[in-house]
């Protein structure tokens, strides 16, 4: 063996030896340790082509510090997220949609609130201060906003299509079946009984009994008209984002309820994420919901809303760090840059990025300027279990909108509420939080 070779190995080793040394007599002291800020996780309800634009924004967010991220998108955010909290292994940051769960989480104490400057990004309805244990605090602030409120129709149908709308309906969307049909419910109710009945039934305070609850339900079954069996069993069974269309992409990219129901339709009541299903089809035109839901003229100016909110659940700082960035221009721009342009995502400051094709832009204008109130979606407001209490009960009322029936799902849905937490209970979401005018 080369003796030159031999003594260097030597060499190394006892400098190894010697480094091993050290490190154990420093260890008190906290020297020898990997000092690399561990990678923060982030979980969220994007997949796919959404879930990506996130991710690539995420992996571009450098703070100089050497911070890394990581993110799960998962299509089961709650189911994904209880299980990880009753592991004892929550993400950093999660993103959710349910001002009710979060409301939850932060009356458990399994938020931490959030900085002063993201917190004054926290815009009404989507992130309203709760108090918990005596403090008035912001736990969560929307990193993207939707408005709800919207009616998507094909043109070149004719003055009578117009008059009266053949409706598109599919309620599939595997566990949580049934929020399209909400959507509905609430929507009818907030135009018809103004935001502060909406307000005052979606954060309990009213009876499912009330008279102006139940005509929302049966001014849903009327506006829908009479159904055969085949159409009802297809629009329970059907995906709220329709069947794939066959010419595109492999035949993976959904066409829209007015692209594939059948018999045709002409009308379809949807959120303004929907968009990237009619992003090639020029006949698709988009209409505030208000002039099709038979409301007063005085609450034309109310809009139903959701967002995508994020919150920390873990004591790291710089998840604290992470979130007052994601609620930022820089992150938004960013985010913008990375999606397609029919997924580009609503920011609730007018000043933010907005999208920029047509039908974007028409929304963007909605939810930033022109809306008189803006309300956040009912069920998403509730408490869980009854959230999910409705969207079966929509379920069981679409098979069957006999009279005794809604009787009997209106009595089921009020003992829920009844169960619920009373008004006075610490974190309850404030009445005040779930309409407010555009903010930003």
């Amino acid at each position: 063996m080369n003796r030159t070779r031999t003594r260097s190995r030597t060499r190394t080793r006892a400098a190894f030896r010697g480094f091993l040394a050290a490190c154990l007599l420093a260890v008190t002291a906290g020297a020898c340790t990997d000092e690399r800020p561990e990678t923060l996780v982030v979980l969220g309800p994007w997949t796919g082509d959404e879930g990506e634009a996130f991710e690539a924004m995420l992996n571009k967010l450098d703070d100089g510090t050497g911070q890394t991220y990581t993110y799960q998108g998962t299509r089961s955010l709650r189911e994904t997220l209880v299980a990880q909290l009753e592991a004892d292994a929550p993400p950093d940051v999660a993103i959710l949609n349910s001002l009710g769960e979060l409301t939850e989480y932060a009356r458990a104490g399994r938020l931490r609130p959030l900085t002063t400057t993201a917190a004054a990004r926290a815009y009404p309805p989507w992130a309203p201060p709760l108090s918990v244990d005596g403090t008035r605090r912001t736990y969560w602030v929307p990193l993207k906003v939707d408005l709800k409120s919207l009616v998507w129709r094909k043109t070149g149908q004719g003055a009578r299509a117009a008059a009266a709308p053949k409706w598109c309906v599919a309620l599939a969307s595997q566990a949580t079946s049934g929020w399209p049909g909400t959507d509905w419910i609430e929507d009818i109710l907030l135009h018809r009984a103004g935001p502060d009945v909406y307000t005052e039934w979606a954060t309990g305070r009213l009876s499912w009994r009330d008279p102006r609850v139940r005509d929302a339900w049966t001014t849903w079954a009327a506006l829908l008209g009479k159904r055969s069996k085949a159409s009802v069993d297809q629009s329970l069974t059907m995906s709220y984002v329709g069947t794939p269309d066959p010419a595109a992409n492999g035949g993976g990219v959904p066409r829209g309820l007015l692209g594939s129901m059948t018999p045709r339709c002409t009308h379809e009541h949807q959120s303004a994420f929907i968009r990237y299903v009619y992003a090639d089809d020029d006949r698709v035109r988009v209409d505030p919901a208000a002039g099709f839901l038979r409301g007063r003229p005085d609450h034309d100016g109310a809009y139903e809303v959701a967002g995508d909110m994020a919150a920390v659940f873990s004591d790291n700082p710089a998840a604290r760090t992470l979130v007052e960035r994601l609620s930022g221009g820089t992150a938004r721009t960013l985010w913008r840059s990375q999606a397609q342009r029919e997924l580009r995502p609503f920011f609730p400051d007018a000043a933010d990025p907005q999208p920029t094709d047509p039908t974007g832009r028409r929304i963007a204008d909605i939810l930033t300027r022109e809306a008189d109130t803006l309300c956040f979606d009912a069920s998403d407001v509730m408490a869980p279990g009854l959230r999910d209490a409705f969207h079966r009960a929509v379920l069981r009322y679409f098979r069957d909108p006999k009279e005794a029936r809604l009787d009997e799902l209106l009595d089921q849905l009020d003992a829920v509420r009844e169960d619920a937490a009373p008004d006075t209970a610490p974190g309850r979401l404030p009445a005040s939080g779930v309409c407010a005018p555009p903010g930003g």
